[in-house]
């Protein structure tokens, strides 16, 4: 890690990425945790792997491929949102056969483009040394705009993913709101593939905000903590691959997995001991 360090304060690019893992470390605890709370992991996994279609368009057209991943991802979204919201048996086989397709078309975009695709191949696998900087601007951005949406509709987001059948009789429009959620899901999905790739962004979107569940039972408090773990992650993760040459995004998933599974067995033992102690008194 010292070699980490002194290399931070000579190279930009380490710097560059260093500041891109903390900005995606926004979206990852602040979306995260509405992901991890209303469960919809496998969906937010369609959503990600959806946008290797959108990334491939835009690399073959000569569009900035993060846009493309943008597009696709909003799009993704609202579809298998609307399909859960209609049609809800077929909710589990829509978001396999858009998981399918979309990498599909990628594929096939990839093929066509004339010369090796090395953009979007980072993308694909993730490679954070390889962010520009210019990059760093879109990513605060979309920061900009998940901290923003959440903070005016905090309290619209906290009944649709807790209850949505009260949120009804409360009089909140859960449709629009649900869709919404899953809109910047896509955008927090886009903010972590520039990190770890779109093999590994799910990981990285649950991992941190699982954790904060152990310890936080509010859901400001659950964004707070696995904010700031986000962060921890994607810095450590950073700077323990930098001296052996590692690939980064990997070794913060293993970083993440290691912590989540110490924090998981931590947590039984403690439930399992206050029950104990409980059963004694």
């Amino acid at each position: 890690m010292t070699d980490f360090f002194t290399a931070l304060i000579a190279h930009s690019f380490l710097q560059t990425a260093l500041l891109a893992g903390l900005l995606a470390s926004v979206g990852c605890g602040v979306i995260g945790t509405f992901v991890v709370v209303k469960r919809i992991t496998f969906m937010a996994g369609g959503i990600a792997h959806a946008v290797l279609g959108g990334m491939g368009a835009a690399l073959y057209y000569g569009i900035d491929p993060l846009l493309g991943a943008l597009a696709a991802a909003i799009l993704a979204a609202l579809i298998i949102g609307t399909v859960r919201l209609k049609w809800q048996a077929q909710e589990d086989t829509l978001i396999g056969a858009l998981w399918a397709v979309g990498m599909a078309i990628g594929i096939l975009f990839i093929a066509k483009t004339p010369g090796y695709a090395t953009d979007l191949m980072s993308f694909l696998f993730g490679n954070i040394l390889l962010v520009p900087p210019r990059e760093l601007w879109l990513m605060a951005g979309l920061d900009g705009i998940l901290l923003l949406t959440v903070g005016a509709f905090y309290r619209q987001f906290l009944l649709v993913t807790f209850d949505e059948e009260f949120a009804r009789l409360r009089g909140v429009p859960v449709t629009f709101f649900y869709l919404l959620l899953l809109c910047l899901v896509a955008i927090t999905v886009v903010l972590l593939i520039q990190v770890v790739g779109l093999i590994l962004v799910i990981a990285l979107l649950t991992l941190p905000a699982a954790i904060a569940g152990h310890y936080v039972h509010s859901l400001a408090g659950m964004m707070g903590l696995a904010t700031l773990l986000g962060g921890a992650f994607t810095t450590l993760g950073l700077g323990l691959s930098y001296a052996p040459d590692l690939p980064a995004g990997p070794t913060m998933i293993l970083l993440a997995g290691g912590v989540y599974i110490a924090s998981a067995l931590l947590s039984h033992f403690i439930t399992y001991r206050q029950a104990r102690r409980q059963a004694t008194l």
